[in-house]
């Protein structure tokens, strides 16, 4: 079966063939990057186009919405071609479609319109991680000619997730969906831009606010009031000391590019004249753990913390105190059941090497599931969220032969 671009598809191949890189991929790359998918937005003409795809390759697929049904996921399958059990096992490939904004940068190109300049494709997304989608929807009419012709041992699934960016809040949906229906993927590859390097562990992150309540007072009074500020400055003190304690901890891992946990203040506000005693001071933090140390490690002391300080408020004040909320939690991804995995990888791509990092990815909600998973796809992490994002077509070409040894591993008489 031939699928063909749809019309609105931007056409790259005839400035791209002269350079012997394959242009399926990158055709696609282009397509997705001009839907503007920031996170704010929607992503369902993005979704309704690769649906669109892939129906045309007689795949049915399912869509898992957020509250507002003006986000989605999307999940497909390529069943197995002879195996009694068609649809269950195998492995997932696993991309976010949302975008992080360009407010404020300065492009040298339209960001949603995919530009080539010499030997990069510039846009957003285009490492991150619009580029490992595009090689995924281009291998699809392979693996589904396999599964028609009775030659793919397991089956292939793709998984697209809105939110990623903004605390990975889609792929929960996703494997929530994949357990309802009883399929439990046998691995997951995560396509974040590693530069086709395997990532096996990374550290997780949660984010919390702070608020410090205290009593308004003339400043030239303040006997008679709480200066919220001035406690909630004890409080970030003594997360910067937590910070250094978890840093030089004996069971720090030296193979994650930062060793240890990290506890880090990000913002700040309170107050409203210099002649007022604020009443009111918030600050947020993140703490981001190793995958052997839990939130609690950092946050049962820093609740003791504020037990103590609020105590000494409310003996001034009663109505005072400091109350901690969490806005993000995304776990860590551990290595311990990606053995298998890994192994395969290595095979696959000749380099025994790996990594651990300190960013976060959906690899550990997909973990924490009980799928191994190892994370690896196109482009370099550091050119992501940045103006002028862009991939090395060479790494597209890498992704492309790396995801067509892989299904040529689940090809049966391979």
């Amino acid at each position: 079966m031939t699928i063909t671009a749809s019309s609105n598809e931007i056409q790259t191949s005839s400035k791209l063939s002269s350079a012997n890189y394959p242009t399926q991929s990158l055709d696609w790359l282009t397509r997705l990057i001009g839907f503007d998918t920031v996170s704010r937005h929607s992503n369902l003409a993005l979704i309704e186009d690769v649906q669109g795809y892939c129906e045309q390759l007689g795949l049915s697929v399912d869509l898992t919405f957020n509250e507002a049904k003006n986000k989605a996921n999307l999940f497909v399958t390529v069943p197995a071609g002879q195996n009694a059990d068609v649809m269950d096992g195998g492995l997932v490939l696993s991309g976010h479609t949302d975008v992080v904004p360009v407010d404020g940068q300065d492009w040298s190109s339209e960001p949603f319109k995919a530009e080539i300049r010499g030997d990069k494709l510039y846009g957003r997304g285009a490492c991150d991680m619009k580029g490992f989608i595009a090689c995924t929807l281009t291998l699809l009419p392979k693996a589904v000619e396999l599964s028609n012709s009775g030659k793919l041992s397991r089956p292939l699934h793709l998984a697209f997730s809105f939110d990623e960016e903004v605390g990975c809040l889609g792929a929960p949906l996703i494997l929530a969906d994949i357990k309802a229906r009883g399929i439990t993927p046998d691995y997951c590859i995560v396509g974040e831009p590693t530069l086709m390097t395997m990532v096996v562990a990374h550290k997780g992150i949660a984010v919390y606010r702070c608020r410090v309540h205290g009593k308004s007072a003339h400043s030239s009074l303040t006997h008679q009031g709480v200066n919220a500020i001035s406690y909630a400055s004890r409080l970030v003190g003594y997360v910067d000391e937590l910070a250094r304690e978890i840093s030089g901890r004996d069971d720090n891992d030296n193979l994650f590019d930062v060793p240890y946990s990290t506890l880090s203040v990000g913002t700040i506000k309170g107050g409203t004249a210099t002649n007022i005693v604020p009443n009111l001071c918030e600050f947020t933090f993140d703490y981001r753990n190793l995958p052997h140390m839990t939130q609690e490690d950092v946050i049962a002391p820093i609740k003791n913390k504020i037990a103590e300080l609020s105590a000494k408020m409310q003996a001034r004040s009663p109505e005072t105190g400091i109350e901690l909320l969490q806005e993000e939690s995304v776990p860590a991804m551990t290595d311990s059941d990606s053995a298998e995995l890994q192994e395969l990888i290595a095979a696959l791509t000749g380099d025994n090497q790996r990594h651990k990092v300190a960013y976060a990815t959906e690899g550990g909600q997909f973990t924490n599931s009980g799928i191994p998973t190892i994370i690896c796809g196109p482009g370099s992490i550091e050119q992501a969220h940045k103006a002028d994002e862009f991939v090395k077509l060479s790494e597209i070409e890498r992704c492309d032969g790396f995801l067509q040894k892989l299904l040529d591993s689940c090809t049966l008489g391979q």
